[in-house]
């Protein structure tokens, strides 16, 4: 693959080169080696915090594994499983008003995750969903990109992707302003922690490998969502009306601390390859599974 094509079209700098020549190619190859043999489509789950960069690496991983092993990798992500927003003005009148607002365990379409998995599993073939977050509702169906070909590979990101759920006793305290005076009781909080043990571990179950992306704190998971909208913004334009400012996203981004935190406690034992990443996104180790 050209990696300067790959730069240009993503808008990075010419740093990510000497990153993915280091760290991701190899990665590739090792995804490769595992997926020799293996049942087809082998899963790869890639979890990150928000703006951790774990989209990029999905399609860099893609381009690369098609374009020096001639195979059919796909790349699917937990956001384009969003319920649209009636599902979730449902969910915010019978559960919890927090349950509006994208982002949480139980504002997926766990449904449709289970079924498109299936399809690429045992037909080999699935239109792949897709969610416009400029107006915070799915495509419709007719845009959905259609995978025709039996996939090779799959790779599934998200960022409580792999996180199992909190024990009941961690449930019981508010971690932030948001917990703390709009679910001082924990409602929401519960429910999201309740469907967290549900679908979602069935589907993670479905991982072959896993990678994750391990920001040094949720404390840089603001200034890095806030660097992700602007980019939204720019390649949007005047389409974007539903782009938020950075005083939204400091709220918006409270709903993901919780899970945020317990996966980076928790997932690392989990993975086949954890990268540490320092406070401007620069990979400081690599951890392997044994």
């Amino acid at each position: 693959m050209d990696i300067a094509d790959f730069l240009a079209q993503h808008q990075l700098p010419t740093s990510y080169a000497s990153i993915a020549q280091q760290w991701f190619i190899p990665l590739a190859d090792e995804i490769k080696t595992h997926a020799d043999g293996a049942a087809k489509p082998f899963f790869v789950g890639v979890n990150g915090c928000q703006g951790s960069g774990k989209s990029t690496l999905c399609e860099f991983l893609v381009s690369y594994l098609n374009a020096t092993y001639n195979l059919n990798a796909v790349s699917v992500s937990l956001d384009d499983f969003y319920l649209p927003q009636s599902d979730r003005a449902s969910l915010a009148k019978d559960v919890h008003p927090l349950l509006a607002t994208r982002g949480v365990p139980g504002t997926h379409n766990t449904e449709l995750a289970l079924a498109t998995f299936a399809k690429l599993r045992h037909e080999g073939n699935a239109p792949l969903p897709r969610f416009n977050k400029a107006v915070d509702n799915p495509f419709p169906v007719n845009e959905w990109p259609v995978i025709n070909t039996p996939p090779d590979i799959v790779l599934m990101e998200g960022w409580c992707w792999g996180v199992p759920p909190q024990a009941e006793s961690e449930l019981k305290f508010p971690i932030n302003r948001l917990e703390q005076e709009e679910d001082p009781v924990g409602i929401w909080r519960k429910f999201v922690n309740t469907q967290l043990a549900g679908d979602y571990q069935t589907l993670f179950d479905e991982m072959n490998y896993w990678v994750m992306l391990k920001g040094p704190s949720f404390e840089h998971v603001y200034q890095w969502r806030c660097e992700q909208e602007h980019k939204l913004a720019a390649k949007l334009g005047n389409r974007g009306a539903g782009i938020m400012t950075d005083e939204q996203i400091a709220r918006f981004i409270q709903h993901y601390q919780r899970l945020t935190e317990h996966g980076f406690a928790t997932l690392p034992a989990q993975c086949d390859q954890v990268f540490e990443l320092d406070g401007n996104r620069q990979i400081v180790n690599v951890i392997k599974a044994k």
